[in-house]
C-alpha cells in the first residue's frame, strides 16, 4: 500500500504541474484562446501518458477519485483502499498545482476566481467523465489494458475540445486547480458542482459498464 499511494501521490502531481502549468505557458505565449486550449491540452495528453506508463503497473494509474471509486463499485479493489487512494490524489495534486504556480513565479496559493458555471458546463463533465470511466473498464474487462496509457491519453486530448467544460473528469483535479487564479483555474464556488457530476458519470458509467462487459 505505501508504494501504491506514492505512485498516486506523485502521479497526480505531476498531472497537475501539466495541466496548469502548461496552462500557465500558453497565457504568457499568447492571447488567442484557441492556442491556449490547445496548448494545454496537447501538454496535458503527453503527460497522463507518461504518468500511467510510469506508475500503472504498481499502483494501477487511477490519479482520479471517480476511477477509484468505480474500481471499488466494480469489485477490482477494496473499499478499504479508496479513502488512502483519495487521500494520495488529493494531496498530489494539491502539491503539484503549488508546484507549478511557484514554477512560473506566482505565490504558491492563489485562489482561482475562474467561474465555471451553467447547466451546459455540468452536461459536460458528466459526458467527460462517462467516457473516461467506462474506456477505461472496457479495455479492462476484455483484457486490452495495455492500451490505457494511449487510449486514456487521446480520450482526454479530445474531450478538452468536444465538451463544454473542457473536461476536468476527476474530482481531485477539480479540487486542486481552484489553487491557481491561471487559465487552468476554477473559482471554489463552481468546484462542488463539478465533483458531483463526475461522480454521477462516474456512476453512470459502472452501471453501463456492468451490461455491456458483464464478465470482468
Amino acid at each position: 500500500m505505501p508504494r501504491r499511494l506514492l505512485a498516486e501521490f506523485i502521479g497526480t502531481l505531476f498531472l497537475l504541474i501539466g495541466v496548469i502549468g502548461s496552462g500557465i505557458m500558453a497565457e504568457r505565449l499568447t492571447d488567442d484562446v484557441g492556442l491556449q486550449l490547445l496548448a494545454n491540452a496537447g501538454a496535458t495528453v503527453g503527460v497522463l501518458y507518461a504518468i500511467i506508463v510510469m506508475f500503472g503497473p504498481v499502483s494501477g494509474a487511477h490519479f482520479n477519485p471517480a476511477v477509484t471509486l468505480a474500481d471499488a463499485a466494480l469489485g477490482r479493489r477494496p473499499w478499504a483502499d479508496v479513502a488512502p487512494y483519495v487521500a494520495a490524489q488529493v494531496a498530489g495534486g494539491a502539491i503539484g498545482a503549488m508546484i507549478a504556480n511557484l514554477m512560473f513565479e506566482l505565490d504558491a496559493i492563489n485562489i482561482s476566481e475562474k467561474v465555471r458555471e451553467g447547466s451546459g458546463q455540468f452536461i459536460g463533465e458528466i459526458v467527460a467523465t462517462f467516457g473516461l470511466v467506462f474506456l477505461i473498464f472496457a479495455l479492462v474487462r476484455s483484457g486490452r489494458d495495455q492500451l490505457a496509457a494511449g487510449a486514456v491519453a487521446a480520450y482526454i486530448g479530445g474531450a478538452y475540445w468536444f465538451t463544454s467544460s473542457t473536461s476536468f473528469a476527476n474530482p481531485a483535479v477539480s479540487v486542486t486547480r481552484t489553487l491557481s487564479n491561471t487559465f487552468a483555474g476554477i473559482d471554489p464556488a463552481s468546484a462542488p458542482i463539478f465533483v458531483v457530476m463526475q461522480l454521477v458519470g462516474a456512476g453512470l458509467a459502472v452501471a453501463a459498464i456492468r451490461v455491456i462487459y458483464p464478465d470482468g
